[in-house]
């Protein structure tokens, strides 16, 4: 029996990335996929087509995670659509990355909104449906600078610092109701976003991992996988890292 056979799961900010990685994993191992991003444009109804191949039930929405009516309505329209909802992985982020003395208010809220207010909005709206079923796990993906602090990354620091209290905070107030909370804090991982850093500043980065080499998405959703079956049964409120031995 695949590991998650029949579960439902729903992945913010999924159509491409480690979102997306997440979600075609979650696919193979029998789950039914909701994914929201901002548009279900071209790329995330190719990404559809791509889970859909695995035989499993699948559908894109339309949704800014950032609002907390937009996330209400469209999770009511998920579990009418689905039955259920086993699963949330809260994978939407953005970055506006710059030095504290020059970072707008604006870049400072717009990280803090799409990152992490999403993760509230989708837990406060998933956790009635996870009590009734009385089981659930939830998902944050933070981040290695969200437990060691960047430079020039201020914003985003702080949204996943909050994801990590929030888990951990959920972990608490949830679990006598079956309800998990966990974070994932990717390191160094190779995507869209990295590959706009030159050759010199990836090579930089590899050398200081144990590991001596970026990670991949599947690297990620592969441990996403395990948090999110009944292998973690007994595993709540933990922060694992994903980053090739960076963070120790």
């Amino acid at each position: 029996m695949k590991l998650l056979e029949g579960k439902v799961a729903i992945i913010t900010g999924a159509a491409r990335g480690i979102g997306k990685a997440i979600a075609i994993k979650f696919a193979q191992e029998g789950a039914n996929i909701a994914f929201t991003d901002l548009a279900i444009d071209d790329n995330a109804k190719a990404t559809e087509a791509e889970i859909a191949a695995f035989g499993v039930k699948v559908k894109g929405y339309a949704s800014n995670a950032a609002n907390f009516e937009d996330t209400h309505k469209v999770v009511e329209e998920i579990a009418k659509d689905f039955g259920r909802i086993d699963i949330l992985v809260n994978n939407a982020g953005i970055t506006r990355d710059g030095l504290m003395m020059r970072m707008s208010e604006a870049q400072w809220d717009m990280v803090i909104n799409v990152n992490l207010k999403s993760a509230f909005n989708f837990i406060h709206a998933c956790t009635p449906v996870m009590m009734r079923q009385k089981s659930g796990s939830i998902i944050n993906m933070s981040s290695v600078v969200g437990v060691s602090g960047n430079a020039g990354q201020t914003n985003y620091s702080a949204s996943k610092a909050g994801m990590i209290g929030l888990a951990k905070s959920i972990a608490k107030e949830l679990g006598s109701r079956g309800i998990r909370a966990n974070c994932i804090a990717p390191g160094f991982i190779i995507t869209e976003m990295t590959h706009q850093l030159s050759e010199e500043v990836r090579k930089e980065w590899a050398a200081q991992i144990p590991l001596k080499r970026g990670g991949t998405p599947e690297d990620v959703a592969n441990v996403c996988t395990f948090l999110a079956s009944d292998l973690a049964s007994y595993v709540t409120g933990q922060v694992i890292h994903v980053c090739g031995g960076m963070n120790m």
